[in-house]
């Protein structure tokens, strides 16, 4: 019973700290237009320091986004994601926070910077909530070496104030 308590206690201290951490990307004023989830991966490129040893360096993410289990468009370099419709956001980072574990990226909010018609119209910022992995650590062994690490996230496309 003991146990079943203490696991409880730490399911909730997490919950709610997960809830805290969205919650301080959040303007009033947002409108949550969809949240979308992705599977992907983000890649890491191994390139020269000034004056040190080479060091992992973000390059870009590669994922496949779902709305309700479908995939409905990717997340790609930009940052940008693309709806399977043809419309296009570019984000650019506003805010950030850490993660609760050291191996997951952290949570964002992304102004959108650029929009177009379709699905995507009317976004005008992304929240990058709810990660898990796609942060990498250690040394890197050449410059130039690419690793992908494999992550998911969701998505939260909101009408609001970057």
């Amino acid at each position: 019973m003991k146990h079943l308590l203490s696991a409880a206690l730490v399911v909730a201290c997490v919950g709610s700290a997960r809830a805290q951490d969205a919650a301080s990307l959040d303007r009033p004023g947002d409108e949550q237009l969809m949240k979308l989830s992705a599977t992907g991966v983000q890649v890491y490129e191994c390139r020269a320091v000034a004056g040190g040893a080479p060091a992992w360096a973000f390059r870009e993410p590669r994922a496949d986004l779902f709305l309700d289990g479908q995939a409905v468009g990717t997340h790609f370099a930009g940052p940008s994601w693309q709806h399977r419709d043809g419309s296009r956001i570019i984000g650019k980072v506003a805010a950030s926070r850490p993660a609760s574990r050291p191996e997951d990226i952290p949570w964002l909010r992304l102004a959108v910077t650029s929009t177009g018609e379709g699905a995507l119209a009317g976004v005008q910022v992304v929240q990058r909530i709810n990660t898990r992995g796609g942060a990498l650590a250690g040394s890197c062994p050449q410059t130039g070496a690419v690793s992908e690490v494999p992550y998911t996230a969701d998505y939260v496309m909101l009408r609001g104030t970057p």
